[in-house]
């Protein structure tokens, strides 16, 4: 099994739902964060004076799904995030040892 943790535009929050539930992935945890990286965020004035915010705000998915759906995966999620503009967000893949499901005690992937 693998954990995928998606970070992405906050605006493709609904798309990318609607690509992964189309590819009967419906376990998700999605978190609104902030974040800096290659777009450096923007200028704002404040009371006058210049403000730069460098943090933007994103969404991030966290899937965990078993080994053979990974590439599919992340097709998805690419195609479904991607603007071709600095800030289209990352995709990151790890192992994932163990899953319990607490209700039934089902480990594995019958737990995810």
């Amino acid at each position: 099994m693998k954990r995928i943790t998606a970070i992405v535009r906050a605006e493709k929050l609904e798309v990318l739902k609607d690509a992964l539930f189309a590819i009967d992935v419906r376990g998700m945890t999605i978190v609104q964060v902030q974040g800096c990286g290659n777009q450096h965020g923007w200028k704002e004035y404040v009371r006058g004076t210049e403000v730069l915010l460098n943090t933007i705000p994103k969404v991030q998915f966290d899937l965990v799904v078993a080994d053979a759906q990974v590439d599919r995966v992340i097709e998805a999620i690419c195609a479904a995030a991607r603007t071709g503009e600095v800030g289209d967000g990352k995709i990151f893949v790890a192992p994932v040892e163990e899953v319990v499901r607490i209700r039934t005690g089902e480990r594995g992937v019958e737990a995810v």
